[in-house]
């Protein structure tokens, strides 16, 4: 079944070059939106759907009214709704038009058939395997380093994924996000050195309307560790991994990794009266700083009041951020 999957270099290079896997996804994106009607479709109306910009003074919120992601932002992912559909990333479930390319006889490489971004990729396990990011995070840095023109992203099982049944990632192309673009403004005006030494640093922000923290290294090695350390202060009684978003990008020689601890998967404004109701999944995207809103009501109504809000409900509370960054400061 993966042969019939996978695109051959013959035809990939007809979109263009083939010789890093950066370039290969950037053709895979081009061939399949010439080939597959629904990925046409939709990677075409990016450059139609409405968006606008919110100024925090040092930052941007930017929305962006996005209909087809409707799928995703009011996604059931209980066990019940996930148990009773198909797993859409299932290589057997896959339509027949989409193929990908293969990376380290792990990941299938795929067009994001519903993008945000303008190259959006979803890279899924050939296994079905739940989403939890701990033992595939070396496998990130792997990715962010042969995509660095890439923003390479997870989204965690209750943390905005839509499919927590099957591991995967997500990336798109850099300066799309809001925080890449301000991440250096960031760490120097607004960020607290939390540990340091020659080859890592880890940092934390606030006043940035979510909290953060930030691992930026040269040193692959080190990574896993300062990152497990991390996660186990998040980790709950629960057995259920943390609530966490991730975003990985790979530049000028370094990993630049920042961790999103969540207080809930969706704000309050979800489950409110129609009348007040904003269908808002915040995920990876919108913690980077791009609010996706499937309801042109919604993306018409929402103020800065309802943006703070979001941002405030989802994200980690003061008291556990103050709680994680002491446990970072005496590691």
């Amino acid at each position: 079944m993966l042969e019939t999957k996978l695109i051959v270099s013959e035809e990939l290079s007809k979109f263009g070059s083939t010789k890093m896997l950066n370039e290969q996804a950037k053709s895979l994106i081009e061939q399949q939106k010439s080939s597959w009607e629904v990925a046409a479709k939709n990677f075409d109306s990016l450059s139609e759907i409405q968006t606008k910009d919110f100024d925090f003074g040092h930052f941007k919120i930017k929305i962006q009214c996005n209909p087809e992601r409707i799928r995703s932002s009011a996604a059931k992912t209980d066990a019940k709704s996930i148990a009773a559909r198909p797993c859409f990333l299932c290589l057997n479930n896959l339509p027949e038009k989409q193929k990908g390319i293969l990376f380290q006889n792990k990941y299938l490489i795929l067009t994001n058939p519903y993008p945000i971004f303008p190259q959006h990729l979803t890279i899924s396990n050939l296994e079905h395997i739940p989403q939890q990011i701990l033992p595939h995070f070396a496998e990130m840095l792997e990715l962010s380093e042969s995509f660095p023109d890439f923003t390479v992203f997870y989204n965690g099982p209750r943390s905005g994924a839509s499919a927590p049944d099957h591991f995967h990632f997500q990336a798109g192309n850099n300066g799309f996000l809001p925080i890449v673009n301000e991440f250096e403004m960031l760490k120097k005006d607004y960020s607290e050195i939390l540990f340091q030494n020659k080859n890592l640093k880890i940092i934390a922000v606030e006043n940035y309307l979510r909290r953060f923290i930030a691992i930026v290294s040269t040193d692959k090695e080190q990574l896993p560790e300062k990152f497990e350390f991390i996660y186990r202060k998040l980790e709950t009684n629960t057995g259920e991994e943390p609530r966490v978003n991730v975003l990985c990008n790979y530049v000028k020689e370094r990993w630049r990794i920042i961790i999103f601890p969540r207080n809930v998967q969706h704000p309050s404004h979800f489950f409110k009266e129609e009348k007040e109701r904003i269908i808002v999944g915040p995920a990876a995207v919108e913690l980077g700083g791009v609010l996706i809103l499937p309801r042109e009501k919604d993306f018409k109504k929402i103020t800065k009041k309802e943006i703070v809000e979001i941002y405030d409900e989802v994200s980690i509370e003061p008291k556990k951020f103050e709680k994680l960054k002491a446990a970072i400061r005496n590691s």
